[in-house]
């Protein structure tokens, strides 16, 4: 399992590189079929291809199939690796990508080769762009995931080693306040300061957090202005949203289109989305986390623990469908998305065999 991280994580994969990714997809999918799966490849033209396998147990059986997620791209560029290499030291393994989520990629393939696939059919969905917010593979994964009995996402635990049970859902908002440009010496009072306008817009939506309802926005970026003796006639900034409620996000949208300019003289533009909608811990994915805790105790004497984050994944995408979605089946450590990144050596063959029961005894 080691050397195959090793193998995954030395191939640096920065979504936006179609060519790096593919060569990620190249050996994942070269690995499914050294295990007997029926692997497409789905193409892609912004990002790379898609790996889809296949693992039928038999073609008499009827059970609908149990869908494991990956994702292949991280977010780091090519070159970390000269700064941040793989090693292996006290216990943990260290390295771009090594978390999120090459682990879960090595996790699921190390179960999927101990014949976890052998009572019954699982597909496995390697996609490409889950670190700018899987536009791409959207589509496919809903696909997929409406014709599977559950959805398992091999995004790494939490530390506890519970399982993501929820998460909230995330979306952004670019806001641009356009003002009137002047000398800020000879001219003062002719401008109209979109910096000055801005700080009442920051404070107004910052204000629309609710921390009661899970519901928190962040004004993350700030841009303004030229020099300091010109009375800025531009400024904008991007709002990261994050929500848990069903219709706190058109709540939330309804309440930035009512936002006004404050100054005479300057003007709005407001664009957001939604880009995942909320993974509530809802009655499905209770039922779908009560059985896996049974399984896991019945079979290998462990305690599963329920959990969620802030943090939002392809996993997000499942929930609105009616399908149960459990995350966080990979690899434990943190670090996510920093030079920090790592994960407990032991936790890959841990989540390997956790991974393996459930998929036969489900």
């Amino acid at each position: 399992m080691r050397t195959f991280l090793q193998k995954l994580v030395e191939i640096e994969s920065p979504s936006h590189d179609k060519a790096a990714v593919d060569r990620v997809g190249a050996v994942v999918a070269d690995e499914c079929r050294k295990l007997g799966a029926d692997v497409e490849i789905i193409p892609n033209q912004q990002t790379g291809d898609l790996v889809l396998a296949r693992f039928h147990p038999s073609p008499q059986n009827s059970q609908r199939p149990i869908l494991i997620l990956c994702h292949m791209d991280t977010v780091f560029p090519i070159g970390t690796l000269q700064k941040f290499p793989y090693r292996e030291a006290d216990g943990k393994i260290h390295g771009p990508g090594t978390l999120d989520m090459k682990s879960g990629i090595v996790i699921a393939l190390t179960a999927l080769a101990n014949g976890a696939a052998d009572s019954r059919p699982v597909w496995a969905l390697f996609t490409s762009d889950e670190e700018i917010g899987s536009q791409t593979s959207r589509i496919h994964i809903e696909g997929l995931a409406r014709q599977s009995e559950v959805v398992f996402v091999l995004e790494g635990a939490l530390m506890d080693g519970s399982l993501k049970t929820w998460r909230k859902g995330g979306g952004d908002f670019h806001v641009t306040v356009k003002g009137r440009a002047a000398h800020a010496g000879g001219d003062h009072q002719a401008g109209r300061n979109a910096i000055e306008e801005m700080a009442h817009q920051v404070l107004a939506i910052q204000k629309l957090t609710d921390y009661e309802k899970q519901t928190t926005l962040n004004v993350g970026v700030i841009h303004g202005g030229t020099v300091s003796n010109v009375v800025p006639d531009e400024a904008s900034i991007e709002v990261d949203v994050r929500v848990m409620l069903p219709g706190e996000w058109e709540r939330i949208e309804a309440e930035m289109q009512k936002l006004k300019p404050v100054l005479d003289g300057t003007s709005l533009e407001i664009v957001g989305e939604l880009n995942r909608p909320p993974m509530p811990y809802g009655e499905g994915n209770q039922a779908a986390f009560q059985k896996a805790a049974q399984i896991a105790k019945d079979k290998l004497g462990i305690e599963l623990k329920a959990g969620g984050t802030g943090g939002a994944s392809d996993g997000n995408f499942v929930a609105p469908l009616g399908i149960p979605v459990l995350d966080g089946m990979g690899a434990i450590g943190e670090g996510y998305h920093s030079e920090r990144e790592y994960i407990f050596a032991s936790s890959l063959e841990e989540r390997a065999k956790l991974l393996e029961v459930l998929l036969r005894n489900w």
